[in-house]
């Protein structure tokens, strides 16, 4: 797939502060990206750019083909739905979601009728005349999605759009959102700094970092294959080991961690200091010696999840923390042990 929106060489700042350095990206049409890092990582004002609330500070912006960086944000051809849903109080549903049309001197009658396809899209059709303050948070959002969506835009930008509902309700709007996304075939750029969020849903992850994109990648492949340490620690939970390549050969290689030499993934030259990342979910605990990787240990916590177990393990210096289901069985502290791991989980980190 070509790309439908495109970063070149974007930079953006603030006085003596960059706060996007130098940045190239392209997203496909009917992508969904999520732009995921830390507060002040970029993410933010890069969709700001992108909207064209900000302008940059070096470097152009296409989309289809055509550069938009010095094009007012109500000639994009966007929707924007923002953490805080900007709902007018004194306006009903429907005329909320109208007045994007409203404000393009759409045909009246043809208003009511985008209105009223797009309510029942998102199954609010029997709210239309209620007023946001008579709305469940959910509802308010589905209100903010619904008038970003219905003057029908090439692009929907969604900044932290989720951040002020409760756990469950975020949960199923993430859901909502995706379901939309694959029946619709809408390009979506969404903001957060929720690893979780940004999993469940997108199509690929930009991990930000300093202004600068670390990883780019499907979910799988972030999670799986992060390139950096950064990746590796905000992206889930990891343990990460520190050794010396001892053996390298195309994708796998050996390294030397304490007094083990453990079988890796990662193409690099013997004799570098590396840090490996291992998901505690990849390690299996056992009585015996496995086939894999495997090193003894001795459970030295073991603290409860409901659904799992998080232990934590000692083999010499080397801490790991596992994570074991609660049907495998029980390892009070104490219980000596074998942790084992296949190569491919185990991946050698970039820096």
């Amino acid at each position: 797939m070509g790309a439908f929106i495109a970063f070149k060489n974007v930079t953006k700042k603030f006085g003596a502060l960059t706060v996007v350095d130098n940045l190239d990206l392209e997203i496909a049409k009917g992508e969904f990206v999520s732009l995921l890092g830390p507060s002040g990582s970029g993410k933010t004002t890069l969709l700001m750019m992108l909207a064209g609330f900000e302008r940059p500070t070096s470097g152009e912006i296409f989309l289809d083909g055509k550069p938009i960086t010095h094009l007012p944000p109500h000639r994009r051809q966007m929707g924007m739905v923002f953490q805080n849903y900007a709902l007018f109080p004194h306006m009903t549903v429907a005329e909320n979601v109208a007045f994007p049309l409203e404000m393009q001197r759409v045909p009246r009658a043809e208003i009511v009728r985008r209105v009223e396809r797009a309510l029942d899209m998102v199954r609010l059709g029997a709210l239309k005349d209620r007023k946001p303050s008579q709305l469940s948070g959910g509802q308010q959002q589905r209100v903010a999605l619904t008038r970003a969506l219905v003057f029908e835009p090439d692009v929907i930008l969604m900044d932290e759009p989720l951040g002020a509902l409760d756990k469950q309700l975020r949960e199923h709007m993430q859901l909502e959102i995706r379901d939309l996304h694959r029946r619709l075939g809408l390009t979506i750029v969404f903001v957060t700094h929720d690893q979780s969020e940004a999993l469940t849903m997108s199509d690929r992850i930009a991990v930000f970092n300093a202004g600068k994109i670390e990883q780019i990648d499907t979910p799988q492949m972030v999670y799986d294959r992060p390139r950096t340490r950064f990746v590796a620690e905000f992206i889930g939970e990891t343990n990460l080991v520190a050794g010396k390549v001892v053996d390298a050969g195309g994708e796998r290689a050996v390294v030397r961690v304490g007094d083990a030499a453990l079988s890796v993934c990662g193409n690099v030259q013997p004799g570098r200091d590396v840090s490996l990342s291992l998901r505690p979910e990849r390690i299996r605990l056992g009585s015996t010696p496995a086939a894999a990787n495997a090193l003894p240990v001795t459970v030295a916590d073991c603290i409860y999840h409901g659904d799992h177990m998080r232990l934590v393990l000692k083999s010499g210096s080397l801490e790991l923390v596992a994570r074991a289901e609660r049907l495998a069985g029980d390892w009070p502290v104490g219980t000596e042990a074998v942790a084992s791991f296949d190569p491919q989980d185990c991946t050698v980190l970039a820096s």
